[in-house]
C-alpha cells in the first residue's frame, strides 16, 4: 500500500515518531510544509502527525479540510504528547479534535513524546510556565496534578519505538 507519512513537529518528537513509522511501513516521509506542495493522489494511506497543544492537535484543521477529498483512502492520526500513554484523558482529548462523523473515518493514535524546553518557541514556553504555575498555586492538588508538575517542569523524553506497532497493525487492516 503507497503510504505516506506527514508530520508537524515543534521539538522534534513528531518527527521522530513520523521517521519510525515511515520507515517500518517503508513510506514516504515529509513535513507538513513539503507535503502541502505534493500531490498526494497517488497514496492509498495518508498519515498526519501532529503535537498535543493544548488539548488540540497541531495543523489537525488542514487534515481535516483535506478528509473529504480523501475518501476512500486508508487515514490515520497520530498525536505525540508529554503525558505517559495511561493517561486515562488522552482519548477524550483526542476525541475532540474531530466532529463525530469525521472520528468514523480515521483511526487516530497517541504516542507518548516528552517535553524539549530548548527547542520550543517563546510562546509555547510561556504558556507552559503559565500551566505550571497554575498548577503549582491550585490547593488541594490531586496525587496526579503532582506528578505532572513534577514532570513537566523540565525537559524530558519517553518517547519509544514500541508506540508505533497499533498504527503499523491498523495500516496492515
Amino acid at each position: 500500500m503507497k503510504t505516506i507519512v506527514i508530520y508537524n513537529s515543534q521539538t522534534g518528537f513528531t518527527k521522530r515518531y513520523a521517521e519510525w513509522i515511515a520507515k517500518a511501513a517503508e513510506a514516504d516521509c515529509y513535513a507538513l510544509a513539503d507535503a502541502k506542495k505534493k500531490n498526494l493522489d497517488e497514496y492509498e494511506a495518508i498519515i498526519f502527525g501532529g503535537w498535543a497543544c493544548a488539548g488540540g492537535i497541531s495543523k489537525i484543521s488542514w487534515f481535516k479540510s483535506n478528509m473529504e477529498k480523501w475518501a476512500g483512502k486508508k487515514l490515520i492520526v497520530f498525536c505525540v504528547g508529554g503525558s505517559p500513554i495511561e493517561n486515562p484523558e488522552i482519548e477524550t482529548g483526542l476525541r475532540k479534535n474531530f466532529k463525530e462523523s469525521e472520528w468514523e473515518k480515521v483511526s487516530v493514535f497517541y504516542c507518548p513524546g516528552g517535553f524539549c524546553y530548548e527547542k520550543m518557541s517563546a510562546s509555547s514556553k510561556l504558556m507552559m510556565k503559565m500551566f505550571i504555575k497554575a498548577l503549582k498555586a491550585k490547593k488541594d492538588k490531586t496525587k496526579e496534578e503532582q506528578e505532572m508538575i513534577e514532570m513537566i517542569s523540565h525537559s524530558y523524553d519517553i518517547s519509544d519505538e514500541k508506540y508505533i506497532e497499533p498504527i503499523l497493525e491498523c495500516l496492515q487492516k
